[in-house]
């Protein structure tokens, strides 16, 4: 579970580290770090993909010939590799029980106050009127979470209330595609074309499809100033 909500950091740190510089990971980087998390590529997988791809990238800098690496999709093909050989190793082997959530970080009181705060910045956005229904809708849950951890002795299940946040910011992503205006969505499409642009020889048709959407989500939540719900963002509070 700790791997889980430092996912992200821990891709980007690795990647810096590797490249020797604090190159900042773009959007479409992070998007693609989202698409890995959902497929449930693990970790360490994703970690030796990089590693690996950065180890053919000095190799062939030894001999004149390398092409920097300049963003995460360069590590795609290693990283689903990597992912193949680590399935490979562990067929027949037993399989192993989740480790618990960390206590540190993530107490009841502290993820119920994360829970109202997002339920404020959601009563904040700016949302086109056809979908304040669906953020009303949104908001009221929020608040109904955060309350029911506060009322239970049981400390609450990360995995089932990370799947509720999901399925919330899921219905959210919906109503602003739907009721966003054609102008902004088309302009939002066109760039995340001219970004991939670079990677499409390199990404899978279903890869280049999930990025396109989380690209997307991630534009439209920044450009109505709607909260991400999940877990891993209470990390950066």
């Amino acid at each position: 579970m700790q791997n889980y909500f430092n996912y992200y950091t821990e891709i980007e740190d690795h990647f810096q580290r590797r490249r020797g510089t604090l190159l900042m990971l773009s959007t479409l980087d992070w998007s693609l770090i989202a698409t890995w998390q959902e497929a449930g590529f693990p970790l360490e997988a994703v970690l030796a993909g990089i590693d690996a791809t950065f180890d053919k990238y000095e190799a062939r800098k030894a001999k004149g010939r390398a092409r920097q690496v300049n963003g995460l999709a360069y590590c795609a093909q290693e990283v689903l590799r990597a992912v193949e050989d680590m399935h490979e190793a562990a067929t027949g082997a037993s399989s192993k029980q989740p480790p618990t959530p960390e206590e540190s970080g993530f107490e009841a009181t502290r993820i119920a106050a994360y829970l109202r705060h997002a339920a404020e910045q959601l009563r904040a956005a700016t949302v086109p009127a056809s979908a304040q229904l669906v953020f009303f809708e949104a908001t009221t849950k929020l608040v109904e979470l955060a309350a029911s951890i506060e009322n239970t002795e049981e400390s609450p299940s990360m995995e089932t209330l990370e799947q509720h946040l999901l399925v919330l910011e899921d219905q959210l992503f919906a109503a602003l595609q739907t009721f966003s205006p054609a102008e902004q969505l088309l302009a939002l499409r066109e760039q995340s074309a001219r970004e991939l642009a670079p990677y499409r020889s390199r990404l899978q048709t279903t890869q280049i499809r999930q990025i396109e959407q989380q690209f997307l989500r991630r534009c439209l939540f920044q450009q109505n100033n709607v909260p991400r719900l999940s877990l891993f963002y209470m990390r950066q509070q």
